[in-house]
């Protein structure tokens, strides 16, 4: 029977009665790899052999210097196979899927690194694949959506609701319950129904093993803060992961869009103007309205454009272990601009948003502080919001000599 999981008054599986059997299937398989010391062997030796792990840590000694105030180190999972923290938890759910005998999986994605990821395990295992996209997403990150059917993935574009991320899940959902025989759901994010919190956060654990160990290793000390962006919440999980046991602050930057008050932004906690709900098949912090209708949300990475968040974040919030800030659109791209010049490092405008806190505050503090950022992943995949956003004259002539060279 589905013993539903909760963190406080957040989680559970508010899930049809369709879906039931198959969640207990997927909880029992969970359970089964987590007790068993060889999946963990053959996850670690897979990310190994084809995601390039463990990712180093990069000491930041320009931005450092710029600062002049904490030591600034840069978790790399942007260099994992398809760019991002994604591979990590799409890896393991395809043993997972192995391991129940199923031939099918499906994905939502906002920013398409989770899906890309998903494509590519797919292609690596042999499963048929389905990626669902809202059709905004599917317009502002076409490079993804190229390589995810060059991978073999059926793009399909969500043109319901706002036609963003919460809408792609919704689909991925209704898929789901029509073929839950042969098809598995590789959730992208620390979110949803339980299991998916826990397994997510789980696989994305070895984010902040690697990190903690390696901080020890390079710089003799633990961090006094470490920075993650959150949208569903599953890079901050797992490098948060590593140093919940220590006195170390943990800070979660989501996505402020146009600012507090604007209406357009992803904020779910730094802003208060959430509420606790249900909806998607678990309880947290949603932005909805009075009725429980979910709001349009805004930001210039797709992949923070979410109206709920992780309940395991929303339980650490209330706790007071996790403090939330926001970074809006124009503080991201200034941070993305100045990480570029100074290290030669291009993080994705998901990323951007944990440098544009750490920066806020890295002045301030004390230089024998030292500050841990997560670059979730690299900005390739954001080239064309990037340029658009930034009005750069040489891009836009070469868009207007490609139109022309097809005609439009």
């Amino acid at each position: 029977m589905l013993q539903p999981k909760y963190y406080g008054e957040f989680g559970g599986a508010y899930i049809p009665e369709i879906l039931v059997s198959t969640f207990e299937q997927l909880v029992k398989a969970f359970e089964e790899a987590k007790a068993d010391p060889s999946f963990w062997k053959e996850y670690e030796e897979i990310l190994s052999s084809y995601s390039c792990r463990p990712t180093p840590l990069t000491f930041a000694e320009n931005l450092t210097r710029y600062f002049g105030g904490a030591r600034i180190y840069v978790k790399r999972e942007d260099l994992n196979h398809t760019g991002a923290h994604k591979a990590n938890n799409v890896m393991g759910q395809g043993l997972l899927v192995k391991r129940m005998g199923k031939t099918r999986v499906i994905a939502e994605t906002g920013a398409g690194q989770h899906g890309v990821a998903t494509a590519t395990m797919a292609a690596r295992f042999g499963f048929e694949c389905t990626v669902y996209m809202g059709e905004v997403d599917v317009e502002r990150q076409s490079p993804n959506v190229f390589w995810m059917e060059r991978l073999g993935a059926n793009v399909v574009s969500v043109k319901a609701g706002s036609r963003i991320l919460k809408d792609a899940m919704n689909e991925a959902m209704r898929d789901w319950a029509a073929n839950m025989d042969n098809t598995h759901y590789v959730l992208g994010t620390a979110s949803g129904p339980h299991p998916f919190p826990e397994m997510v956060s789980w696989f994305q654990s070895i984010i902040g093993t690697e990190a903690r160990r390696q901080i020890m290793e390079k710089a003799g000390r633990l961090p006094t803060r470490v920075y993650a962006c959150v949208g569903g919440g599953s890079n901050a999980m797992g490098i948060f992961s590593g140093f919940f046991d220590d006195p170390v602050e943990l800070i979660g930057v989501e996505a402020g869009g146009k600012g507090p008050g604007s209406g357009l932004h992803a904020s779910r906690l730094a802003y208060r103007d959430s509420t606790v709900g249900i909806a998607q098949g678990y309880k947290t912090y949603f932005l909805q309205n009075r009725d429980g209708q979910m709001n349009d949300t805004h930001s210039v990475a797709a992949g923070l454009d979410y109206i709920g968040v992780s309940p395991i974040l929303a339980s650490l919030r209330d706790s007071g272990r996790v403090r939330f800030e926001a970074a809006t659109d124009n503080e991201v791209l200034d941070a993305l601009e100045l990480t570029v010049r100074k290290e030669g490092l291009i993080p994705a405008l998901e990323s951007a948003h944990a440098f544009a806190q750490a920066f806020k505050e890295a002045p301030t503090m004390k230089k024998d502080d030292i500050i841990l950022i997560n670059q979730s992943g690299r900005g390739d995949k954001d080239i064309f919001l990037i340029a658009d956003a930034l009005r750069d004259p040489a891009w836009m002539e070469f868009i207007k000599k490609k139109a022309r060279d097809y005609g439009a």
